[in-house]
């Protein structure tokens, strides 16, 4: 991101620390990918396309999905940018960073990676992995003719302007069109006046698809965002679901 307000999309402000939709049975998956092109599409004869690696990864930052062993430098990244983010995201009550209670969300969220409900990563340098920056999770995952998700992301305020979300959301977007995923297409909804976020979308591909009036009670009032959406090219116009 670069531009000093943050990406927090409508999948954060709903759920940053809540599940989603649809369950798919369990893949082996590497420790860690490298980003790379979304591939060609599944033959006929390919596993069911199930969940992303819990571990991504590009030259700089390492995308790595909820663990209770995160929480402590979870909970440290919403502290230090409470102020930052709170114009994009719900309030909060008293407590609900704290480590333990971050830890307990924390737990939830691995069965919840596991059966397709949120996958959420927490993005560090690959120079500071004990330094959270950011998170980028995909919710209300949807199989069947749909082949759906919602993308959601927030930066750090210290970390704007060095093209790490932009960076972090390509290799995620490149795992989810992957046969491995293999979703047909992501979206996004986002605040108009989020100039940072809306400049992701147009770097990443994203088109937008139209405004959604009074969308989202954020920060004290019923907001407008604008909704955009990327469609796998991998995905014939033709080709049918796999599941």
């Amino acid at each position: 991101m670069n531009a000093s307000k943050p990406a927090l999309t409508h999948a954060a402000t709903h759920a940053v620390a809540h599940a989603a939709t649809h369950t798919s049975a369990p893949a082996p998956t590497p420790d860690l990918l490298q980003s790379t092109p979304a591939a060609a599409a599944p033959a006929a004869a390919s596993v069911v396309p199930q969940w992303p690696a819990r571990r991504l990864g590009t030259d700089r930052l390492r995308l790595e999905a909820s663990h209770p062993m995160l929480a402590p430098a979870v909970s440290a990244f919403f502290l230090r940018n409470e102020e930052h983010l709170a114009p994009w995201g719900p309030p909060r009550p008293p407590g609900f960073w704290e480590v333990s209670a971050t830890e307990a969300r924390m737990a939830q969220h691995v069965a919840a990676f596991e059966a397709s409900q949120l996958w959420q990563y927490w993005i560090t340098r690959t120079d500071a992995p004990e330094h959270v920056i950011g998170q980028c999770q995909v919710s209300l995952i949807a199989r069947g003719v749909f082949q759906n998700a919602s993308l959601g992301y927030s930066l750090a305020q210290d970390a704007q302007g060095q093209g790490y979300m932009q960076e972090a959301l390509r290799c995620l977007i490149n795992e989810l069109f992957s046969p491995r995923v293999w979703l047909h297409r992501l979206e996004a909804a986002v605040r108009p006046d989020n100039i940072a976020s809306l400049r992701v979308m147009e770097r990443l591909g994203f088109r937008q698809e139209g405004l959604c009036k009074d969308y989202l009670y954020i920060h004290g009032a019923w907001h407008d965002h604008q909704r955009f959406a990327m469609l796998n090219p991998a995905w014939g116009p033709d080709q049918a679901p796999i599941y």
